[in-house]
Protein backbone atom coordinates (compact mmCIF):
# COMPACT_ATOMS: atom_id res chain seq x y z
CA UNK A 1 0.00 0.00 0.00
CA UNK A 2 1.64 3.08 -1.08
CA UNK A 3 1.46 6.03 1.18
CA UNK A 4 -0.26 8.72 -1.62
CA UNK A 5 -2.98 6.24 -2.84
CA UNK A 6 -4.00 5.94 1.23
CA UNK A 7 -3.91 9.97 1.47
CA UNK A 8 -6.07 10.08 -1.58
CA UNK A 9 -8.53 7.86 -0.14
CA UNK A 10 -8.39 9.77 3.11
CA UNK A 11 -8.87 13.10 0.98
CA UNK A 12 -12.14 12.07 0.49
CA UNK A 13 -13.49 11.46 4.05
CA UNK A 14 -11.99 14.70 5.53
CA UNK A 15 -14.13 17.85 5.08
CA UNK A 16 -13.40 21.29 5.75
CA UNK A 17 -15.10 21.40 8.97
CA UNK A 18 -12.39 18.70 10.36
CA UNK A 19 -9.13 19.45 11.61
CA UNK A 20 -5.42 17.42 10.94
CA UNK A 21 -1.97 17.37 12.24
CA UNK A 22 0.65 15.77 10.26
CA UNK A 23 3.97 14.36 11.88
CA UNK A 24 7.16 14.97 9.61
CA UNK A 25 8.57 13.10 6.79
CA UNK A 26 6.94 12.64 3.27
CA UNK A 27 3.43 12.82 4.62
CA UNK A 28 3.59 16.75 4.94
CA UNK A 29 4.05 17.30 1.35
CA UNK A 30 1.74 14.28 -0.12
CA UNK A 31 -0.61 15.77 2.34
CA UNK A 32 -0.35 19.34 1.22
CA UNK A 33 -0.69 18.53 -2.68
CA UNK A 34 -4.38 16.73 -1.92
CA UNK A 35 -5.56 18.91 0.94
CA UNK A 36 -4.19 22.93 0.77
CA UNK A 37 -6.29 23.87 3.63
CA UNK A 38 -5.37 25.87 6.90
CA UNK A 39 -7.05 23.33 8.48
CA UNK A 40 -4.24 21.57 8.93
CA UNK A 41 -1.53 21.75 11.25
CA UNK A 42 2.31 20.35 9.54
CA UNK A 43 3.99 19.41 13.25
CA UNK A 44 7.94 19.89 12.45
CA UNK A 45 8.93 17.61 15.11
CA UNK A 46 8.71 13.69 15.43
CA UNK A 47 6.79 12.81 18.01
CA UNK A 48 4.44 15.71 18.60
CA UNK A 49 1.68 14.57 16.23
CA UNK A 50 -0.47 12.77 18.21
CA UNK A 51 -0.26 15.17 21.38
CA UNK A 52 -1.16 18.13 19.43
CA UNK A 53 -4.05 16.43 17.56
CA UNK A 54 -4.98 15.44 21.31
CA UNK A 55 -4.94 18.62 22.95
CA UNK A 56 -6.97 20.20 19.71
CA UNK A 57 -9.42 17.12 20.48
CA UNK A 58 -10.14 17.96 23.67
CA UNK A 59 -10.26 21.71 23.37
CA UNK A 60 -13.03 21.28 20.17
CA UNK A 61 -14.83 18.30 21.52
CA UNK A 62 -17.46 19.51 18.75
CA UNK A 63 -15.10 18.87 15.72
CA UNK A 64 -13.37 15.92 14.23
CA UNK A 65 -9.50 15.85 14.15
CA UNK A 66 -7.27 13.77 12.62
CA UNK A 67 -3.58 13.05 13.49
CA UNK A 68 -1.71 11.78 10.79
CA UNK A 69 1.35 10.04 12.91
CA UNK A 70 4.33 7.69 11.95
CA UNK A 71 6.09 5.11 13.11
CA UNK A 72 8.61 6.43 14.33
CA UNK A 73 7.02 9.24 15.57
CA UNK A 74 4.62 7.63 17.68
CA UNK A 75 7.60 5.15 18.93
CA UNK A 76 9.68 8.66 20.28
CA UNK A 77 6.74 9.24 22.00
CA UNK A 78 4.63 6.49 23.36
CA UNK A 79 3.25 7.94 26.95
CA UNK A 80 0.82 9.74 24.12
CA UNK A 81 -0.83 6.75 23.34
CA UNK A 82 -1.60 6.32 27.14
CA UNK A 83 -2.50 9.84 27.65
CA UNK A 84 -5.24 9.54 24.63
CA UNK A 85 -6.76 6.05 26.32
CA UNK A 86 -6.82 7.83 29.57
CA UNK A 87 -8.69 11.05 28.09
CA UNK A 88 -10.71 9.01 25.40
CA UNK A 89 -11.72 11.85 23.05
CA UNK A 90 -14.86 10.49 21.15
CA UNK A 91 -13.52 13.03 18.47
CA UNK A 92 -10.11 11.88 17.55
CA UNK A 93 -8.72 9.67 15.20
CA UNK A 94 -4.92 8.34 14.91
CA UNK A 95 -3.97 6.80 11.84
CA UNK A 96 -0.10 5.90 11.67
CA UNK A 97 1.68 5.29 8.50
CA UNK A 98 3.60 2.55 9.16
CA UNK A 99 6.77 1.96 6.63
CA UNK A 100 8.99 0.32 9.09
CA UNK A 101 11.39 2.65 8.28
CA UNK A 102 12.98 5.82 9.65
CA UNK A 103 13.07 7.33 6.24
CA UNK A 104 14.18 10.59 6.40
CA UNK A 105 17.66 8.75 8.25
CA UNK A 106 20.35 8.71 5.82
CA UNK A 107 20.53 4.88 5.21
CA UNK A 108 17.15 4.41 6.63
CA UNK A 109 17.18 2.12 9.09
CA UNK A 110 14.52 0.05 10.03
CA UNK A 111 12.17 0.60 13.22
CA UNK A 112 11.04 -1.44 15.88
CA UNK A 113 7.95 -2.40 13.87
CA UNK A 114 9.79 -4.18 11.65
CA UNK A 115 10.29 -7.18 14.72
CA UNK A 116 8.03 -7.94 16.91
CA UNK A 117 6.07 -4.28 18.35
CA UNK A 118 2.64 -4.20 17.26
CA UNK A 119 1.58 -0.67 17.54
CA UNK A 120 -2.02 -1.87 17.85
CA UNK A 121 -1.42 -4.10 20.33
CA UNK A 122 0.44 -0.80 22.08
CA UNK A 123 -3.11 1.85 21.56
CA UNK A 124 -5.23 -1.83 22.90
CA UNK A 125 -3.05 -1.96 26.05
CA UNK A 126 -3.27 2.03 26.56
CA UNK A 127 -7.02 1.61 26.50
CA UNK A 128 -7.50 2.95 23.13
CA UNK A 129 -11.16 0.97 22.46
CA UNK A 130 -11.35 1.13 18.60
CA UNK A 131 -7.90 -0.18 16.44
CA UNK A 132 -7.18 -2.08 13.12
CA UNK A 133 -3.97 -2.96 10.96
CA UNK A 134 -4.61 -2.52 7.59
CA UNK A 135 -2.86 -3.51 4.76
CA UNK A 136 -4.64 -2.97 1.45
CA UNK A 137 -6.66 0.31 0.68
CA UNK A 138 -9.76 -1.22 0.33
CA UNK A 139 -9.68 -2.02 4.18
CA UNK A 140 -8.37 1.26 5.18
CA UNK A 141 -10.89 3.36 3.60
CA UNK A 142 -13.27 0.69 5.57
CA UNK A 143 -11.60 1.23 8.78
CA UNK A 144 -10.88 5.00 8.43
CA UNK A 145 -14.97 5.46 7.27
CA UNK A 146 -15.86 3.89 10.49
CA UNK A 147 -13.70 4.99 12.72
CA UNK A 148 -14.38 8.95 11.63
CA UNK A 149 -18.51 8.47 12.17
CA UNK A 150 -18.62 5.90 15.08
CA UNK A 151 -18.24 8.85 17.88
CA UNK A 152 -14.91 7.40 19.36
CA UNK A 153 -11.76 7.00 19.68
CA UNK A 154 -9.37 5.35 17.29
CA UNK A 155 -6.31 4.19 15.59
CA UNK A 156 -5.82 2.62 12.67
CA UNK A 157 -1.57 1.05 11.77
CA UNK A 158 -1.54 1.54 7.77
CA UNK A 159 1.04 -0.60 6.67
CA UNK A 160 2.76 1.22 3.77
CA UNK A 161 5.49 0.79 1.44
CA UNK A 162 8.65 2.50 1.81
CA UNK A 163 9.38 5.44 -0.22
CA UNK A 164 10.54 9.11 0.76
CA UNK A 165 7.69 11.05 -0.77
CA UNK A 166 5.47 11.21 -4.55
CA UNK A 167 6.57 13.95 -7.27
CA UNK A 168 4.84 16.69 -6.47
CA UNK A 169 3.86 19.36 -9.48
CA UNK A 170 5.08 22.55 -8.27
CA UNK A 171 1.91 24.38 -8.37
CA UNK A 172 0.41 21.71 -5.59
CA UNK A 173 4.08 22.08 -3.62
CA UNK A 174 4.29 22.89 0.14
CA UNK A 175 6.11 26.06 0.30
CA UNK A 176 4.82 27.70 4.23
CA UNK A 177 7.37 26.65 6.84
CA UNK A 178 6.41 25.60 10.28
CA UNK A 179 5.81 28.92 12.19
CA UNK A 180 3.64 30.19 8.91
CA UNK A 181 1.93 27.19 9.25
CA UNK A 182 0.68 27.45 13.27
CA UNK A 183 -0.28 30.44 12.56
CA UNK A 184 -2.01 29.95 9.49
CA UNK A 185 -4.10 26.86 11.81
CA UNK A 186 -4.64 29.07 14.46
CA UNK A 187 -6.67 31.74 12.30
CA UNK A 188 -8.05 28.51 11.02
CA UNK A 189 -9.47 27.80 14.11
CA UNK A 190 -10.37 31.61 14.77
CA UNK A 191 -12.69 31.31 11.59
CA UNK A 192 -14.35 28.20 12.06
CA UNK A 193 -15.11 28.93 16.08
CA UNK A 194 -15.78 33.03 15.83
CA UNK A 195 -12.87 32.92 18.56
CA UNK A 196 -9.84 34.85 19.45
CA UNK A 197 -6.47 33.07 19.97
CA UNK A 198 -4.08 35.60 21.25
CA UNK A 199 -0.36 34.62 21.62
CA UNK A 200 0.87 34.09 25.19
CA UNK A 201 2.91 37.48 24.76
CA UNK A 202 -0.38 39.36 24.12
CA UNK A 203 -1.43 38.63 27.43
CA UNK A 204 1.81 39.68 29.51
Amino acid sequence: MKRYELLKQLARLVTAEDLVVTSIGGVKPEWYSLMPSNGTMFADLLGCATPFALGVALNLPHRRVVALDTDGGVLFNLGALCTVGKELPPNLTIIVLDNERYEGVVGGPPTHTSGRVDLERIAEGSGIPCTATVREIENFFEAATQMLSDGQVGLIVAKIEPGLFKDIPPERAKESDGIEDKYRFMRHIEKLEKISIRPRYALE
